[in-house]
This record gives structure tokens, C-alpha cells and sequence, in this order.
């Protein structure tokens, strides 16, 4: 399957109108004023310095915030303002028991071409930066998001939006339902979560947990049901990197990013395929983390990324499937560079069906604990007929591994794979085929904020200009 927006640039921001106004302000009640008074086209200026707001900004469609840049304008919260917390975390599918105006802009509400770019949005009492209800064509760009309390950047039904080049640091935090921070339990919240989010890119943008407390652990970009968008050269270094665990996913493209953790593409039985045939296409990112993809998802393609774990911390089986409602597929994962898969490649508890593995290059390497399971785990009920593990390398370094787990998985069609000290290697039939072996072509790309680390077959560091 080929790739719906890889020739794809950047959006680019398209030219204000000759007749646009800009109105210049520099201290917070200028500030206020403007934004309430500003129409379609107007500009407002934001001077250099801090404005310290006690009420959301509510810009209306067509008006740009535009400050002296992200280190020179600061919108944050008085001390006087101070929304409760009985709201967090907020209940995620509905407004219903949500504070929409715990934030420092609140879109007005199906508001259309509305520009922030340029300064920091700073909200250590607020419960996220930016609100929107079916806002179309939001352009978010040179923003900074820091230290807000549950999520940064939250919306229902967005479409057409471009977020880039911003930094999200510490922009969102884990609650306990009742308010009580710090306190481990509850849902946790999304540096940019959007709900029913449509035709949409994210791009170029750097995730940062900095601060250890419970209360700021947070999810690099939360989606509840995604159609065409593009998540892509971003480095996002928290615990979950994205998460998209619903269904009715269409073509969604997650690309060149460094993730520091997971990325969730679960649902009950996986949702159905679109027309098109695929729902999530996960190529050319670096993962970190040993548990790296949460499963199943029906219609994926996962390919050439680089699975780069520490053998000293193999808490977790690259792709995980935790549930228990059968799935139809199908998936694909080729063309990738696993180095240290930790417990094993795949594990799936849900019975699964159309699974394809080819052209991997695998090297498991001895870990801590030391791990002996097969490579490759599978509910007894997958429909093994529709699997596949073809021309692959797969190499066991040290403690030899089996590649299956369970006798059922025996079943799997297995052929033209170079097998080095795997440990049930002469149970399998494994017949040699005129294809090649491995990847079927080197591995090298660019990947993170605009392209700041360059992986090169199984070496990955800063990119040398």
C-alpha cells in the first residue's frame, strides 16, 4: 500500500487578505479589547511581554494572535483566576461536566480560520491552552504550551487544522477524578487531543515531560477516531506518544517522528477498514520503547521504522494486543529494523486473523531478566491459515529464542527466512524462494523536528548539516 500524503509538503499558511487589519497591543486590558472586538481578517499584535488574563480569549473566525515570538509574548493566568478542579480529569467524549472555559482561548464555538502563532500560552491553574468546538481551519504555529494542568490543545470535531512547530512542555497532567492532584489513577491528559479530528496535520512539534510529579505525566496527542490525518516529524519524548483507541479510523499517517513511547491504536475488534483499505500507515519513525505498538487495529501497515530498545529494559513485547474481541485484520509489518525486541516481537491476547510478517530484520539480543518465550505470541484461536512469517533475518544473539510461543502457531505459513540460533528452527518447514532476504532496501531517513535525527540502518543520531 502506498503512502496517501508522504509526497505531501508542510501546509503552508496562505497569504492575509490586502485589506487585513493588524491592531497592535501591549498590555492586557489592549489585549482583551481587541480580541473581542476583532473581526474576520484582523490581526491582533501582541507586544513582547506577559499579559496576565482572568477571563478565555475568545477570538472569532478569521482572526489571527500573532505575538513577538514564543520567548518574547507570554499569555498566562492571574493568581485571581483560578478555575476549580472538580472537573478533572474532563470526561472526553462530551462537554457535559466539562469546564470549556478553564483555558486561556476559548474558540468561539465552530469558528473557521482562526491563526495563534508566536508567543507562549502558560497556564499552571488553567486546565488546558487552547478550546475549540468544531473549529475548521485552525492554524497553531511557533506556539509554546507549558505547564497546564490536564491537556494543551482540545477540541471536538476539528477539521482542516495545522499544528507546527510548537513545543508542548509538561501540557497536561494525570487527575484523580474528584480534583486531587498528584495523585496516581484517573485518565491522563493529551498535549493535543482532539476529538473526531479530521483532514489534519501535526507536524514538527517537540512533546517534554520535564517535571517527575504523577501529575504531569501526560500523552503526546490523544485522538478519539481519526480520518486523513498526518502526524509526522515530531520528537515526542513522554510516556504515551499517541493514542488513537477508537473507531471508524480512515487513512491516518504516522510518520518520521522519535517516539519516547507508545503508540496506542487499539479498539474492540479493531474497527472496520475503509474503503481505501487501511486505517493506520506507521512508517520511518525511531522507536525507543520496548512496548511500542498497542494492538489490534484491522487494516494497519507498519513499515520501515527503526525498533532501536535498551536489552536492559524489556518490560514489554513490541506490539501488544490486550484484549479479547476477535479481529479480521488485516496487518502488515515489513521492512522494519528490530534491534532488542525485549519479551518478543508480537503478542497478541485477541484471536487475530491476516497477518503478515516480511522482509523484517530482527536481532534479539540476550536481556536482563533473560527472556526464553517465542518471539512471537498468538491466541490459540487466530485463524493461523491467514498468517504468514516470510523472508525474514531473524537472529538470536547469545540465549537461542523460539519463534513461536504456543503450538497452534505452528500453523503459520513460515518460508524463506534466515533463521540464526532460533530455537525451533528445525520444527519449521521454512522452504527456500527466489525473493530477497531481509529488508528490501537499506534503511535511511530523517526523522523528528525538522529531521534533527537521521537513522542509517540500526545506527540513529542528530542529524550532521
Amino acid at each position: 500500500m502506498r503512502s496517501l500524503f508522504l509526497a505531501l509538503p508542510l501546509f503552508v499558511a496562505a497569504p492575509l487578505s490586502a485589506t487585513a487589519e493588524t491592531v497592535e497591543v501591549a498590555d492586557v486590558d489592549a489585549l482583551v479589547a481587541a480580541v473581542g472586538e476583532a473581526g474576520e481578517g484582523t490581526v491582533v499584535s501582541i507586544a513582547a511581554g506577559t499579559y496576565e488574563l482572568t477571563a478565555p480569549l475568545e477570538p472569532a473566525s478569521g482572526v489571527t494572535l500573532r505575538g513577538a515570538g514564543m520567548d518574547k509574548t507570554i499569555l498566562t493566568n492571574a493568581k485571581s483566576w483560578k478555575p476549580s478542579v472538580k472537573t478533572l480529569p474532563d470526561p472526553e467524549m462530551t462537554t457535559k461536566g466539562m469546564d470549556t472555559r478553564a483555558y486561556l482561548v476559548r474558540l468561539q464555538d465552530k469558528s473557521a480560520g482562526v491563526t495563534i502563532s508566536d508567543l507562549t500560552l502558560h497556564g499552571p491553574q488553567m486546565h488546558g491552552a487552547v478550546f475549540g468546538w468544531q473549529p475548521s481551519d485552525l492554524h497553531v504555529h511557533h506556539v509554546r504550551v507549558k505547564e497546564t494542568l490536564w491537556t494543551g490543545i482540545r477540541t471536538f470535531g476539528m477539521r482542516n487544522a495545522r499544528i507546527h512547530d510548537c513545543e508542548f512542555l509538561d501540557a497536561g497532567g494525570r487527575w484523580k477524578r474528584g480534583g486531587e492532584p498528584g495523585v496516581k489513577g484517573g485518565i491522563t491528559g493529551g498535549a493535543v487531543f482532539g476529538i473526531w479530528m479530521k483532514d489534519t496535520e501535526i507536524a514538527h512539534n517537540r512533546f517534554l515531560r520535564t517535571r517527575q510529579e504523577r501529575q504531569h505525566e501526560f500523552y503526546g496527542i490523544k485522538g478519539r477516531q481519526g480520518k486523513r490525518c498526518r502526524i509526522h516529524h515530531n520528537t515526542i519524548e513522554v510516556n504515551f506518544s499517541i493514542e488513537f483507541p477508537f473507531e471508524n479510523d480512515e487513512d491516518n499517517e504516522i510518520d518520521h517522528n522519535v517516539c519516547h513511547g507508545t503508540i496506542s491504536i487499539p479498539k474492540y475488534a479493531g474497527g472496520p477498514v475503509p474503503e481505501s483499505g487501511r486505517t493506520f500507515h506507521i512508517h520511518h519513525n525511531w522507536m525507543k520503547p520496548g512496548y511500542s505498538i498497542e494492538f489490534v487495529r484491522n487494516g494497519v501497515e507498519i513499515d520501515h521504522n527503526l525498533f532501536d530498545f535498551d536489552p536492559q529494559k524489556d518490560g514489554g513485547n513490541l506490539i501488544s494486543g490486550f484484549g479479547r474481541a476477535p479481529a479480521k485484520g488485516p496487518a502488515v509489518f515489513h521492512n522494519n529494523l528490530v534491534n532488542n525486541p525485549g519479551r518478543g516481537v508480537v503478542w497478541i491476547n485477541e484471536p487475530y486473523a491476516n497477518l503478515t510478517v516480511r522482509n523484517n530484520h530482527i536481532v534479539a539480543r540476550t536481556t536482563v531478566t533473560p527472556r526464553k518465550e517465542g518471539l512471537f505470541g498468538f491466541n490459540q484461536k487466530c485463524d493461523f491459515a491467514t498468517f504468514a512469517v516470510r523472508d525474514n533475518v531473524v537472529e538470536c544473539i547469545g540465549l537461542a529464542r523460539p519463534l513461536f510461543r504456543n503450538e497452534e502457531s505452528y500453523a503459520t505459513t513460515v518460508e524463506n527466512n534466515k533463521l540464526v540460533n532460533v530455537a525451533d528452527a528445525e520444527r519449521l518447514e521454512n522452504p527456500k524462494a527466489d525473493r530477497p532476504v531481509g529488508l528490501e532496501a537499506p534503511l535511511k531517513f530523517e526523522c523528528g523536528v525538522h529531521g534533527e535525527f537521521t537513522v542509517d540502518g540500526w545506527n540513529a543520531g542528530p542529524t550532521k548539516r
